[in-house]
């Protein structure tokens, strides 16, 4: 039996800043499914970018704290069935609060053993089949403006594709 698709298609350009330990596979996800991050528990991968570079910089580099270095990359999504927050229809059809998008102390609680609301958000829409969520950014000095796609399903081809723009071949390949 198909799943009805109730999302929205994200076709564009995304940013990513991750950690340089990931660059020899920036497609891989295994640094969120190791940590767990806002929308995705520990053992659910997950690939956190933003539609903005600045945005994807602020995301990994809070401002106020220490800059640590970045890997920045851009990828080309072209997927079905993203989740988007800026539809009151499917925020009320899925019935998603504020509260739990933004859950500001989700790596607190965490860190507690406790599953967040923002996770337990993720798994819900994860079990309708979504591949992403695309929500505003809550990094400090982000404004309402600033959005993220977070990817829960992506593959080299339709309907969650995703390719990184590495041209010149820079990234360092797997030892």
């Amino acid at each position: 039996m198909a799943t009805r698709k109730r999302g929205v298609h994200f076709q564009g350009p995304v940013y990513r800043a991750h950690n340089p330990e990931w660059s020899w596979d920036p497609l891989s996800g295994l640094g969120a499914k190791l940590y767990g991050g806002r929308f995705n528990r520990r053992g659910v991968s997950a690939l956190y970018t933003s539609l903005d570079v600045l945005v994807a910089i602020r995301e990994a580099s809070p401002l106020g704290s220490p800059f640590h270095p970045l890997t920045l990359c851009q990828y080309r999504v072209d997927c079905e069935n993203i989740f988007d927050t800026r539809d009151p229809k499917a925020m009320k059809r899925e019935k998603v609060s504020e509260e739990e998008l933004e859950c500001p102390s989700w790596n607190e609680q965490m860190l507690h053993g406790k599953i967040p609301a923002s996770q337990q958000l993720a798994d819900r829409l994860l079990a309708c089949d979504y591949a992403g969520i695309l929500v505003r950014s809550f990094a400090r000095g982000a404004g309402p403006n600033d959005m993220n796609l977070v990817l829960w399903k992506w593959t080299k081809r339709r309907p969650h594709k995703l390719t990184l723009f590495d041209p010149d071949h820079r990234l360092p390949k797997p030892m």
